[in-house]
Order: C-alpha cells, then structure tokens, then sequence
C-alpha cells in the first residue's frame, strides 16, 4: 500500500534525523515537520482503510493539518539560509490559519463518537461550509508560502554567488523543486479527492528523502552554509562627501575603487588565490586588507558581475594557459580543471562556453580525454 510506504519513509526520516549528531535550527524544523508529516499520513490511513470509525475521538483532527506543511517548508528555508524565523517575536503568527481552522472545527470536535461518525459518512453533511472555508485557506496560505520560498532561495542565492566561488552545494536547488511540489500538491486538492491528494503527499515524502539525504547538509554534516548578512551589508564610513552613486553602498570613491581593483588583479596574478576552490568573498577580502562589503562593491561595479563569476572566470583562463602547455597533455581536462579551483564538471563547462563561446571538446582536438 502507497499510503503505509510513504508513512515508513517519513518515520525513517524522522529517526534519521533525531539521530543525527550536533543538529541544528534547519534540523529541528525537519524533525518536527517529518513528525507531523507522520500523524498526517496516521490519521489519513486510518480514515482511509475506516479505522478511525472505531475511535471516533481522532476524527476532524486531520481537517488543519495541510495548512502546516507550507509553514514548516517556509521555516525550514528560513532556517537553511541564515534568515531564520525561530527566535522572531512574530513567528507565532505564522501558525493564525492553522490556529483558525482548529477554531472553526471545534463545533464538529464536540460532537458525539456516533454524531462524528454520521458526518463524515455523509460526506460532511451539515458542515459543507468548513470544507469549502478549509479548502481556501489551504489554497491561499499555501500557493503563498510556495511562492515566498521560491522568493527567499533567489535572494539567498544571490547573496551566495556574491560571495563563494564554487557554490554548486549551496544553491539550494532542490528545496526550490520542493516548494514547487508542495504547490502542485495545493493544485491537486482543488480538483480531486484525499487518495489523490495523498498520493501527492506520499511522492512529496519520497521526494523530501531522496534529495535530503543526497544533501550532505540535511541529515549529515553540519550545515556549512555560512552566515551572509556581514559580508553583504557592510558600510564603511564615508571616505568623501562626494562620490558615484554606484559606490553610495560603501563610501569608496572612484579612485579608490580603480585602485582596489588594480590591486585585486595583480593578486590574481600572482598568488592565483582562485585555485583553491573553497575560496570565499571573506578570504579574498583578508588577503587585500579590505572590508569584504567594498569587495563586492567593487568586482560587481568594475567587472559587471558577481563574486562567483569573476572568480570562475579566472580559473578559465587559468585553466587555458595550462592546457596549451605540452607537459599536460598527458592529463584529462578535468583533472587540469580541478587544479585550477573547479570543483564540479558542471561549472567548468558552464563557464568555458561562456568564456570562450564553445564546450571544451569543441575548442580542444575532440580526440583528447576530458
């Protein structure tokens, strides 16, 4: 049976991270979800194979339970990229449509066992305006809590491309697929019944353990996903009273930016810092003597790109002068790659078409390993 599969897996889940050494904030959201996601699945199983007949107390306690899910996926992103909501003073207001649907089912909830047992076997008869109020809270609070995921993992993102220079692991992709299967699921209870619905909610939690796991910073390590907001919203004090609207951020003027992107240049040259390939907005700013927010400021003014880019494009044409040279010919152009601070294919050829407008078997004799 689908339904006791996907509650296995969601109560594995719920083990593998209550196991999990040294949790933190993201893991605690996931282990309180995984566990709501159990008495969901619980309590629908039981209605569905009419085992919840027999004990009627449980009946119309499953009815708020799916406005949750969009508050937890939200407060689990929060969490995941730094911008958690947990110690917030209004993160209890969060919970108002859930706590509003428990309140307009109080009414069926005091009911008799027999009285509970009639309604839902009539189909809800008596309290058709629960169902329909429930439905648009479900579809209102969750198409928005999918859309503000979606919102919060792009800026994150872009906060992460202006400060790592290989952050294939840190994009948070699959959590923006997640949110995307959370709103279909909110489409599917617009038009079918609870088996359907539920099926949906079955590949959700397949979903949520085949991309968890494969995410090293889910359930295994430590979440290694530093901080932005210092790096990001640095301001130094006005060095002029006058100076280009572009560097308003940090108070730089524009011989000083020249400069500092002089300097940052001649590192490059020299020191090719871009080789090792964790390294970080915070470490190239130490390695200038720099405060990291004018660093930014600066490679995104001057070059016309982000961190992430700058830096990838560096390694290419790093990764060229070494290629050409004979004595490598013997190694394979990934390899050649890694050395020069990539650490995924994926990056290395997104950023050498967009360097040299081909893939590298096109540039190099398609005979070459790569």
């Amino acid at each position: 049976m689908i339904y006791l599969g996907g509650l296995a897996i969601a109560f594995f889940l719920c083990i593998l991270i209550l196991l999990k050494k040294g949790k933190t904030g993201p893991d605690y959201v996931l282990l309180v979800w995984m566990g709501v996601l159990v008495i969901h699945l619980l309590l629908f199983y039981l209605h569905f194979t009419g085992g919840s007949y027999a004990y009627p107390f449980i009946l119309g306690w499953m009815l708020p339970l799916p406005v949750l899910h969009g508050v937890f996926l939200y407060a689990y992103t929060a969490e995941l990229t730094g911008s958690g909501i947990l110690k917030k003073r209004w993160a209890p207001a969060l919970l108002l449509p859930f706590i509003l649907l428990v309140a307009l089912c109080i009414p069926f909830l005091s009911l008799s066992g027999s009285e509970k047992v009639a309604v839902f076997q009539h189909g809800g008869r008596g309290f058709e305006w629960y169902s329909a109020i429930q439905l648009l809270i479900i579809l209102v609070s969750g198409f928005a809590y999918s859309v503000a995921v979606v919102v919060k993992i792009r800026r994150y993102r872009r906060k992460v491309l202006n400060t790592f220079s290989n952050s294939d692991h840190k994009l948070l992709k699959w959590l923006e697929y997640l949110a995307a299967g959370l709103g279909a699921i909110w489409g599917l209870s617009a038009f079918f019944d609870d088996p359907v619905i539920f099926g949906g909610v079955v590949c959700f939690v397949l979903f949520i353990g085949f991309f968890g796991i494969n995410q090293v910073p889910v359930f295994y390590s430590n979440h290694g996903i530093a901080p932005l907001a210092e790096t990001q919203h640095y301001a130094a004090p006005a060095l002029n009273p006058v100076r280009p609207e572009k560097y308003a951020k940090t108070g730089l003027r524009e011989e000083e930016a020249q400069g500092m992107m002089a300097r940052l240049e001649a590192l490059m040259q020299v020191e090719k810092p871009f080789q090792n390939s964790d390294h970080t907005l915070n470490d190239l700013a130490e390695l200038l003597g720099v405060p990291p927010g004018q660093l930014s400021q600066v490679v995104n003014s001057m070059t016309g790109n982000n961190f992430h880019h700058y830096i990838n494009s560096r390694r290419i044409e790093e990764f060229l002068v070494v290629a050409a040279l004979p004595k490598n010919k013997k190694y394979t152009l990934l390899a050649l790659a890694y050395d020069c601070g990539f650490n995924a294919k994926s990056t290395f050829n997104k950023y050498f078409k967009l360097q040299t407008g081909q893939t590298p078997s096109e540039y190099f004799d398609p005979g070459r390993s790569k």
